[in-house]
């Protein structure tokens, strides 16, 4: 693949894949995948790696399990949102 992506674009990478996958195909199939948060950069494999997760069975399933392994601040700053005032 070899590509840097937004992480709102996460969901279309993982669409390629076929599942069911478990972490380690996950990290071998997108190692070379950069995905730009808010501030800096992560690696999928890297980022997934971490999982605990025995399989995912679907994109959304590996996109939810790859958001929550996010840092806090991946996505912004905290209580800037509309939904924080």
């Amino acid at each position: 693949m070899n590509e840097q992506i937004k992480l709102n674009r996460i969901e279309t990478v993982f669409e390629e894949l076929d599942y069911p996958l478990g972490p380690e195909d996950v990290a071998a199939e997108c190692d070379d995948v950069v995905v730009r948060l808010a501030e800096g950069t992560v690696r999928v494999d890297e980022v997934i790696e971490r999982s605990t997760a025995d399989q995912f069975t679907s994109s959304a399933d590996l996109a939810l399990e790859f958001q929550s392994l996010l840092p806090m601040d991946a996505v912004g700053e905290p209580h800037q949102s509309d939904g924080d005032a």
